[in-house]
């Protein structure tokens, strides 16, 4: 009888008994290349930030979320953006129509900011934000209202996501061209290096790559591709990798497939620590792959909803064993709607069981030895490096996502791994194995479409309340910036600040850049 060939989600041939790795393992957590965790002592000096993703409705609303999380527990904010604020439309825009607070809040402008933080000292608590073609003017209004709280910008942190290049190439939600918004990018470096040097300016995301359908591996290379496609454009305009560096940070899925996720985070620390170096980071500082988990959206089903409380503790282990610096636990519910409070309280409470009762804290990087994961780790690196050497060659990301190089692999990927669910090759319990008739519903979480409407009554006052005239002389002189050279970052917190709207400052670049 032929043995049975199992491999991995990304095609990894795994075999029925390993007994030994292809290289000794010799390297300790905290030193070069960091392939163990990047710090000595990981979860034994403290654990991993449990930051739980939330924004809807309005701004009043999702306050009152982010207070409940925090009573719960949460360590850090994590904003979710509505697909307006995400493109850089008003909620008046009558492409916002059906949108206007669906998928994250709406933030039309800083007054909404100002209601979204309301009771929260942004001086104490890190925030992370996902938006990436409006990333500039939504820092913009963070740093305006913590100057108005008193707080002392050079110690607030957090996180702005502004990774384009895969909007590109797997979300979709970009403006401008390509260059342009590499313009506004490293805007933002030179911005936060000067005057918020505790920010991490980026988040260099696989997360979007891989819930479009990519394999682990796919989602490897291409984000560290991305990553190295930005250390070399802000090293272009001026900026020191030992600076700039330390404030990179990266976002990745976490998928069912256990150990190949944890060979994943291993491999990625270790290749990133080699890009930089070879880009001339000496600062171990600079060599450090940092990194937030969220635990794999695709991978929740609809049906037997329940069961995907078991599939978010699955990944959420494998990422802590992985290494993650922060971690985001998806709710059960979330293949039907946005969480409800008690969906989001169990995947908080996922995170603490693990962080509190299972023991896995007490060591570092338990898995550093097993012949398995050592080899797994050493077959991703490798299977990514051969990515990576392609894009290289064809001039980086920029060009491999113009090229559409990027976008047919993932299709590809997810294409193959449709058909393997199809056919029953890749089994998926409760959809098509193991299914039953649908029992009783579960209670939903659903954003009126009546939000619109409120906030286009809060944009009807602003616009009569506000300096109209010290708005578009903001716009006029962020509009001339533009068309020049200059860091446009204190030109949209003048804007920002004069109460001129998200969607006014994005047209107002539009107009220089065009759309893509």
């Amino acid at each position: 009888m032929l043995d049975k060939k199992i491999s991995t989600s990304s095609g990894i041939v795994i075999r029925e008994v390993y007994t030994k790795a292809d290289k000794p393992m010799n390297e300790l957590p905290g030193e070069f290349p960091f392939t163990r965790g990047i710090q000595k002592d990981m979860y034994r000096g403290r654990p991993w930030t449990m930051r739980q993703y939330a924004g809807f409705s309005t701004a009043e609303e999702s306050n009152k979320r982010y207070h409940y999380l925090l009573s719960q527990g949460t360590m850090g904010l994590s904003v979710a953006f509505d697909l307006p604020t995400q493109i850089g439309y008003d909620s008046d825009h009558d492409l916002a129509d059906g949108e206007v607070g669906k998928v994250g809040v709406a933030i039309d402008s800083l007054k909404d900011i100002e209601i979204l933080f309301n009771g929260i000292d942004l001086q104490k608590i890190t925030t992370s934000m996902t938006i990436n073609a409006t990333a500039a003017t939504l820092l913009a209004m963070y740093i305006a209202f913590a100057k108005k709280q008193g707080a002392d910008i050079s110690q607030i942190s957090g996180t702005i996501q502004n990774d384009i290049l895969k909007e590109y190439a797997a979300r979709g939600t970009y403006i401008y061209p390509p260059q342009q918004s590499m313009r506004l990018i490293t805007d933002v470096f030179e911005y936060c290096s000067h005057e918020v040097p505790k920010w991490n300016t980026i988040s260099i995301s696989g997360y979007h790559i891989r819930e479009a359908g990519s394999t682990a591996v796919q989602e490897l290379a291409f984000t560290l591709a991305n990553g190295k496609t930005y250390l070399k454009a802000a090293i272009e305009k001026g900026l020191d990798i030992n600076v700039f560096s330390k404030r990179l940070s990266f976002f990745f899925n976490c998928h069912n497939n256990f150990f190949e996720e944890i060979a994943k985070f291993r491999a990625a620390r270790r290749m990133w620590a080699h890009i930089t170096k070879e880009l001339g980071a000496t600062d171990p500082g600079a060599q450090k792959l940092r990194f937030h988990t969220q635990t794999g959206g695709s991978t929740l089903t609809a049906q037997q909803p329940m069961n995907n409380i078991v599939r978010v503790t699955n990944q959420a282990m494998a990422a802590v064993l992985g290494g993650t610096q922060s971690l985001h636990t998806n709710g059960y519910d979330e293949a039907l709607s946005l969480p409800t409070e008690a969906a989001a309280k169990v995947a908080l409470r996922t995170q603490q069981i693990i962080a509190y009762e299972s023991g896995v804290t007490d060591t570092v990087d338990p898995l550093a030895g097993s012949y398995f994961i050592e080899t797994l780790t050493d077959e991703l690196e490798a299977a990514a490096q051969l990515y990576i050497d392609k894009i290289d060659a064809m001039g980086g990301s920029v060009k491999a996502i113009e090229q559409d190089y990027m976008q047919q692999e993932i299709a590809r990927s997810a294409y193959q791994h449709q058909n393997d669910i199809e056919s029953g090759q890749q089994i998926v319990v409760g959809v098509n194995r193991f299914t039953q008739e649908e029992e009783k519903g579960i209670e939903l979480f659903r954003v009126d479409d009546s939000i619109r409407l409120m906030q286009i009554e809060k944009l009807k006052q602003l616009r009569a309340e506000r300096d109209n005239s010290a708005v578009q002389k903001a716009l006029s002189e962020l509009k001339q910036a533009a068309k020049g050279t200059q860091n446009l970052m204190p030109y949209i917190l003048t804007a920002v600040e004069c109460y001129a709207t998200l969607g006014e400052i994005a047209n107002t670049m539009r107009s220089v850049f065009g759309e893509y």
